[in-house]
């Protein structure tokens, strides 16, 4: 059979692309176990971060800039993920931890965000907001569950909130057609260099 590799074949699949066979599932195991360890690790020292970070004496101006340097670093590791899922050999893996960066991220700068805009412009929200509060508003306005036990009372909260919606609905559609794409480029890759 011309084109068959024998089974005690050493591995052709060359440098930067998985390998086939027993050894292709050995590697896309251990890539899977780092790509998720790495996910769960950078997620929980973001959640680490937004706990411990000294945030309780900053001022409005302070809360925007560091809203909108938060969202264009967000962006731009979007766009970065975007770029390595094209060119990685699992993708479909790097597009998971791309999201579970990416989401953690949003949800957390706008919890910061509400969290010093009750800070520092007290009655914003229908009770003062802990940490935790911030937090649980931000999930729950993100996955449009809406229970209305914590709302936005202030002008600043009700913007802040709608471009949290705003954002949060590009998230979901604009990232996931975005991925969606990233993922059958690199496929489509994997499958030429084979």
């Amino acid at each position: 059979m011309s084109g068959s590799v024998p089974p005690d074949a050493p591995d052709s699949a060359g440098p930067g692309r998985p390998p086939r066979g027993d050894g292709h599932r050995r590697q896309s195991r251990r890539v899977a176990v780092t790509v998720v360890s790495r996910a769960v690790f950078v997620a929980s020292g973001l959640v680490a971060a937004y706990y411990l970070l000294p945030l309780e004496n900053r001022g409005t101006d302070l809360t925007s800039v560091a809203l909108v340097l938060g969202l264009l670093a967000a962006v731009t590791l979007f766009g970065w993920e975007v770029a390595v899922i094209a060119r990685s050999p699992y993708p479909r893996l790097r597009a998971v931890e791309a999201l579970a960066v990416t989401l953690p991220l949003f949800l957390l700068l706008f919890a910061v965000a509400y969290f010093l805009l009750d800070r520092s412009a007290p009655g914003s929200f229908n009770e003062p907001l802990t940490r935790t509060d911030a937090l649980y508003f931000a999930l729950t306005t993100f996955a449009t569950v809406g229970f209305g036990d914590i709302v936005p009372r202030s002008q600043a909260g009700r913007i802040l909130t709608m471009l949290q919606m705003a954002g949060g609905l590009l998230l979901v559609g604009v990232a996931a057609r975005v991925l969606t794409h990233a993922i059958e480029t690199g496929l489509r890759r994997r499958r030429h260099d084979r």
